[in-house]
């Protein structure tokens, strides 16, 4: 029963034949051309600064719109996607290592292929189409913004770069075939898939985390992608070269900026938090450092 379950998940996320013969294309591929990619992004941040102000306008300050189980809904739906991303470019992952594994050469192993893809490699195959969902799903994950103007009344600078900047790179990945999507994606979706889990978890009442578990897991997923970017640059330069490395260096540095923005919204948050803490000790009450309305102005 389990062996016929598990062979019908790897046919549906790894053998399908609209999997294997996936093909990156301007004329194929929904939202994969450039103008397409610039215009959403505008289009994205021009709408919420015009939530927000027309928000800013209508209620008063500190107001927030009720929006019922949507916000808990799209929680669900996010987790579920980044489950199925994650386990379909695993299984696709396997695949394509198995069969494609007699071109490398004997001194390559398949971690290194992870990180580092031959020259020359085309964004088509299995792996690839999994990239264009997690692309896909990155203009699903843009609703936290407008749930966070609606509800929090807040336009967090951190947030719309973030989203933005994550389509962009996802877009980067296949249009350039870059080196390291796969295990940027297999993280991702992983931290996603706890992430949106635990949101869906508070959201519907049960107890939260004694700790920041949402910036904790964005702190992890953030240390394991620069260790991974090192080691695509050490690959580079000593395997004779990645493909699409001009890609990997301009994401690296929107990642070192994603990074330093963190660092300093966790920084000002962790010491505002912990004269707050210690104000609360001193009347007998407890509390996590950063608190769930902290971490929904950063997410």
């Amino acid at each position: 029963m389990m062996e016929t379950v598990f062979k019908t998940l790897t046919y549906y996320l790894s053998e399908h034949p609209s999997i294997v013969t996936f093909r990156w294309s301007h004329t194929q591929s929904w939202g994969s051309t450039w103008s397409f990619l610039f215009s959403s992004i505008v289009f994205y941040l021009v709408l919420c600064s015009f939530i927000h102000l027309f928000l800013a306008i209508l209620l008063r300050r500190g107001r927030a719109v009720p929006l019922g189980p949507i916000p808990a809904l799209h929680s669900l739906s996010m987790a579920l996607i980044s489950a199925t991303i994650f386990a379909g470019i695993l299984l696709s992952t396997a695949s394509e290592i198995q069969e494609t594994r007699w071109f490398w050469r004997r001194s390559k192993t398949p971690f290194q292929w992870l990180l580092c893809f031959p020259l020359g490699t085309r964004p088509s195959g299995r792996v690839f189409f999994w990239s264009y969902m997690y692309y896909l799903s990155r203009f699903l994950h843009m609703f936290r913004t407008f749930f966070s103007i609606l509800q929090l009344r807040k336009l967090a600078f951190f947030q719309l770069f973030n989203s933005s900047i994550s389509i962009f790179m996802s877009f980067l990945w296949l249009e350039f075939s870059q080196s390291f999507q796969v295990l940027a994606i297999l993280l991702a979706t992983l931290a996603y898939s706890v992430v949106y889990g635990y949101r869906f978890w508070t959201a519907i009442g049960l107890p939260s985390a004694c700790f920041p578990f949402v910036v904790n897991c964005q702190m992890v997923l953030l240390g394991c992608n620069l260790a991974c970017h090192v080691g695509v640059l050490l690959l580079h330069f000593m395997k004779g070269g990645c493909n699409g490395i001009g890609a990997w260096l301009f994401n690296s540095v929107l990642n070192g900026a994603i990074l330093l923005l963190f660092l300093n919204f966790y920084v000002k948050v962790h010491l505002g938090s912990r004269k707050k803490k210690m104000d609360n000790e001193n009347h007998h009450h407890h509390h996590p450092v950063i608190t769930e309305e902290e971490m929904k102005k950063f997410n």
